[in-house]
């Protein structure tokens, strides 16, 4: 659920159409807005939080900061490169995961999903040779986003039997996250900075800021329900389809150049994520 939160196409356009570059705020505001919608819906009924363990909540905070350094670095990567591009990093940080299976819980892995770790590293790996728009700032946040990713999804499988629920979790996401970028937006700079910026009385900015925080809210709380009504195989051949469209929209909507070797560098990262669809549907 680390990437599902998330509004690619209009967190793309508030970062790199408009240049809204201070993600302490832009992270801060979208985790504020989540966190009080998951709040008001706890107090109306709608979803269930069970979070006054405090021997569990302290247990999570790791996780927590994980998630932060994931919305934060996810937010500069995005800032600098292109969804699909995004994406296909973003999935190289199940190779991670992989990896700790094999060689540290010693677990039990199919080829399937070898492989699948195999084609994500390699396209991963690739896509800086060929990426015609390539920023070394972007690559470089991406790279610290995937490893968050991996470390957040490796202790979530840890704590799984005895941890919150994906609710609990997310609502301890957000209110460490806004109270953690609130203190950081000052010394980063973004504090005063922000007053800088040009478009921050503009109506199309406070549009897609609100777009961005509340459909970003509703995709996690949809994500969650799919997750509980759901064998794991359908929920994660539902959110590989979001990701696809996701991407293949923001070719037409965002300046994307594209090359035969870019492609195929896409194609093997999109193969990759199949596969890893088609592992976990032959595992349950």
């Amino acid at each position: 659920m680390t990437c599902q939160g998330h509004t690619p196409n209009v967190t793309k356009y508030v970062l790199s159409v408009l240049k809204f570059t201070y993600p302490t705020l832009f992270q801060g505001w979208q985790t504020l807005i989540g966190g009080l919608l998951l709040h008001i819906s706890w107090k109306l009924g709608w979803v269930e939080i069970n979070s006054n363990s405090r021997a569990k909540v302290l247990a999570w905070l790791p996780s927590s900061m994980l998630f932060v350094g994931i919305i934060y670095a996810g937010s500069r990567a995005l800032s600098k490169l292109s969804i699909p591009v995004f994406f296909t990093l973003h999935n190289a940080s199940e190779v991670i995961v992989c990896l700790y299976q094999k060689c540290i819980s010693k677990e039990l892995i199919s080829s399937s999903k070898i492989w699948s770790a195999v084609f994500l590293l390699v396209a991963a790996g690739c896509l800086p040779f060929y990426d015609s728009q390539f920023d070394q700032a972007g690559y470089f946040w991406a790279a610290i986003h995937l490893f968050c990713v991996g470390s957040y999804k490796i202790l979530h499988k840890a704590w799984k039997s005895n941890m919150l629920s994906d609710i609990d979790q997310q609502y301890l996401n957000y209110i460490f996250s806004v109270v953690l970028l609130a203190f950081a937006s000052h010394p980063t700079g973004d504090l005063f900075s922000v007053l800088e910026f040009p478009f921050l009385y503009f109506y199309r900015f406070h549009t897609s800021c609100c777009a961005s925080g509340f459909l970003g809210f509703f995709l996690m709380l949809s994500s969650v329900k799919l997750k509980n009504n759901m064998a794991p195989a359908q929920h994660t051949a539902w959110i590989f389809f979001a990701k696809v469209m996701t991407a293949g929209f923001s070719i037409f909507l965002f300046d994307t150049v594209l090359d035969v070797a870019m492609v195929a560098c896409l194609l093997l990262g999109g193969l990759g994520e199949a596969l890893l669809v088609y592992s976990e549907r032959t595992s349950t």
